[in-house]
């Protein structure tokens, strides 16, 4: 990865999770039988799960900053057919981040010390190329990931994008293409330039003029001016003036940087062809980059010494130029946002790969690129791994705990509950726009079947385990039966004995398991067979004795089949309860990440509001009467549009809701019609059941 060491996650990590759930719980397993040094070497208590099991989300959950990145690497370059591609390598990188994503990328003319910025941002003085001849050495786009000195739960991401005006370069788009994705790839976009603003600086910011025939909000087939909804989307706007050496003075009086640049974007009167060209590319950045700061920076230092600026000590650089930079620095630490995708979804490293990916690979096909289809197909490949990853966590666990089988139903339930939620609030971390709730459906429905299997499974484990336990209490009496021990008279009330302490033995060290009594009950049906046989062969019983001995079997025989059942009753009462509170959990969390939604979603609304506004109250106090105006139908618009898409939203919300709802509506009124069948299978089973007499029998 071109020498840079590839970050970790900040976050959940399949591979990190895996890792841990091989190797930790099995340590803390250990660790727990030892510190108990009694407990049974094949059993796992609920606790231990409990504890390994907070653990674990806190190892999940954790919001360590990646590993910082050594040194910069080409994101975007071009092939040899000259379109543009996006290197591998860096989205490798960008998929082990987590954390949401600061953007900040620099464009400009080339050799105008774009990099020499980039890398004071990275706390470095080396980094980025610094080119020493009228070269442009930058090419293509130029990422660099480290931790965000102001913000540890967040990453830097610093762009330094190929010099603009290089005449070398073939492609009359390249440019564009190159400022375009930038702007729809930053949060915070650095324009560098030299000299003063002035307009010839200004109408080589030529590139924000077409910006509407580049970037599409919408679908791309609409034709209708979207550009009023760039405010929503489009990154904060800096200026950064190198080699300034004028005085900072407008009609006589100091004005600060910012109020240099307003100045410099100030629109003229009137409709001639020359004023429309001049007001252009001014009302473009006004309107487009709402928030905008001014840096002014000095020579850095002597003309012979700027071949080296990278390498200078800061002896040698001008104070002055050194106050501007740990300004400029300062501000973009401090004002730059995480980047946002449209209704305000935070773009962590993995999504910002994503969307250069698809980005690019729209722009080399000849298409526009359009916000609206980026974050659909952006949407759709997030949701489907959130499910993957709540999946992974799940079954993952559950995997480990399935060493452990058997464990009593209530155990594998609880279980079960908390890595449900966990899978749950991992998938809701990472999940967005999933406006029908078909992926949220799906991870219901795939945990549901994963916990039915693993609960098939712990009833196999059960079985036998009881069952070799079966086997091995009742192998000396299989033993007497072989060689005829019981054949005698007496011998059925000896059978009946031996018997009866087996099950005695069985009972108290089957307690906890899930299959206890149905395999007791098979187990008793197989023994009645031979029961009987002893019975009939024992010449101390009378006919009468041997007819009321049968009864009573019979009786102890159903009995142990009513055991068995409601044994199966309380299982499903307990996964009943368990699909409750799940479904409890899950609700909760729902509201949680919707209330989340459209608390962004408005926030987005009011930041575009606000721009605007202030936009058109700028107009008034200019004396910009008409364009004021035309904005006010504008800013109409927005409210309509701002008070639909809410609208929307909740009914997608209550939708989402009603149908998660009513799924596990249907789940538990499966569940509770299964529960009825076995009630009344129960009750008469009961009514079968003679009433007890005082004389016992052999299985009882």
């Amino acid at each position: 990865m071109g020498g840079a060491k590839s970050p970790q996650r900040a976050s959940f990590r399949v591979d990190v999770f895996l890792t841990f759930i091989s190797h930790d719980f099995k340590e803390r397993r250990s660790e727990l039988r030892r510190e108990r040094g009694n407990l049974s070497q094949s059993v796992w208590t609920r606790e231990d799960y409990g504890q390994a099991s907070r653990t674990l989300k806190n190892t999940i959950y954790s919001d360590s900053p990646p590993e910082t990145m050594d040194k910069p690497v080409c994101i975007i370059d071009t092939d040899s057919d000259g379109k543009l591609r996006v290197q591998q390598s860096a989205l490798q990188i960008l998929e082990q981040i987590q954390q949401p994503v600061v953007v900040v990328a620099v464009v400009g003319l080339y050799r105008t010390g774009k990099s020499y910025l980039m890398n004071r941002l990275a706390g470095q003085q080396t980094g980025f190329a610094l080119g020493s001849t009228i070269e442009s050495k930058t090419k293509g786009i130029w990422m660099w990931c480290v931790p965000h000195p102001a913000n540890k739960e967040t990453t830097l991401v610093l762009l330094d994008t190929e010099g603009l005006g290089d005449v070398d370069k073939g492609d009359p788009k390249h440019d564009t293409n190159i400022f375009c994705l930038a702007v729809l790839l930053s949060s915070t976009l650095v324009y560098n330039s030299r000299g003063t603003i002035d307009n010839k600086a200004v109408m080589e910011l030529q590139y924000v003029t077409e910006l509407t025939e580049c970037i599409k909000v919408k679908s791309p087939d609409k034709d209708a001016d979207e550009s009023s909804e760039f405010v929503k989307f489009f990154p904060s706007f800096i200026w950064a003036v190198r080699d300034f050496t004028l005085e900072r003075k407008i009609n006589g009086k100091d004005v600060t940087e910012d109020e240099y640049l307003e100045f410099a974007l100030k629109l003229k009167h009137g409709t001639s062809k020359n004023v429309m060209e001049y007001n252009l590319p001014r009302e473009c950045i006004q309107k487009y980059f709402p928030s905008r700061k001014c840096f002014t920076f000095p020579f850095p230092t002597a003309p012979e010494n700027m071949s080296r600026l990278g390498t200078l000590d800061s002896a040698a650089i001008s104070s002055e130029f050194l106050k501007v930079t740990d300004n400029f620095c300062k501000s973009v630490f401090k004002d730059s946002s995480v980047k946002r995708l449209k209704d305000g979804y935070t773009v962590t490293g993995r999504v910002l790969g994503h969307l250069a990916k698809t980005y690019v690979d729209t722009i080399s096909s000849g298409a526009v690129p359009c916000l609206e289809n980026a974050v659909i197909a952006m949407a759709m490949i997030e949701n489907e791994a959130a499910v993957k990853e709540g999946l992974d966590i799940y079954q993952s666990a559950m995997e480990k705990l399935k060493d452990s089988f058997p464990l009593k139903m209530k155990d594998v339930s609880s279980e079960h509950q908390n890595l449900s939620n966990m899978a749950t609030q991992a998938f809701m971390k990472r999940s967005f726009r999933d406006t029908d709730g078909n992926y949220l459906k799906s991870l219901e429905e795939n945990i549901s079947k994963l916990f039915d299997g693993y609960l098939c499974q712990n009833e196999q484990a059960s079985k036998r385990k009881c069952e070799g336990l079966l086997s091995s209490l009742s192998a000396p009496m299989m033993e007497k039966h072989e060689q005829g021990f019981y054949a005698k008279p007496g011998g059925y009330d000896l059978f009946c004995k031996d018997l009866e302490d087996i099950e005695k033995k069985y009972n108290s060290k089957t307690n906890t398991e899930v299959k206890a009594e149905a395999v007791l009950e098979e187990f008793l049906k197989q023994r009645s067979v031979d029961s009987k046989a002893i019975l009939q062969a024992d010449k101390k019983l009378t006919k009468k004795e041997k007819k009321i001995k049968e009864e009573q079997e019979k009786a102890v025989l159903l009995e142990q089949e009513v055991k068995a059942k409601e044994e199966k009753q309380r299982q499903l009462e307990e996964k009943m309860e368990a699909e409750r509170q799940s479904n409890e959990e899950r609700m909760r969390q729902m509201k949680e990440k919707m209330d989340e939604e459209m608390r962004l979603q408005r926030e987005e609304a009011e930041r575009a509001m606000n721009s605007k506004l202030k936009e058109q109250a700028d107009l008034l106090e200019k004396g910009f009467k008409e364009k004021a105006d035309r904005m006010s139908q504008e800013i109409e618009e927005f409210k309509r549009q701002r008070a639909d898409a809410e609208t929307n939203r909740a009914k997608e919300f209550a939708a989402i809701i009603e149908n998660a709802n009513r799924r596990h509506e249907e789940t538990m009124n499966m569940m509770m019609q299964s529960h009825r069948e076995q009630m009344t299978a129960i009750k008469e089973m009961n009514k079968e059941r003679p009433s007890s007499e005082s004389s016992t029998c052999c299985i009882s």
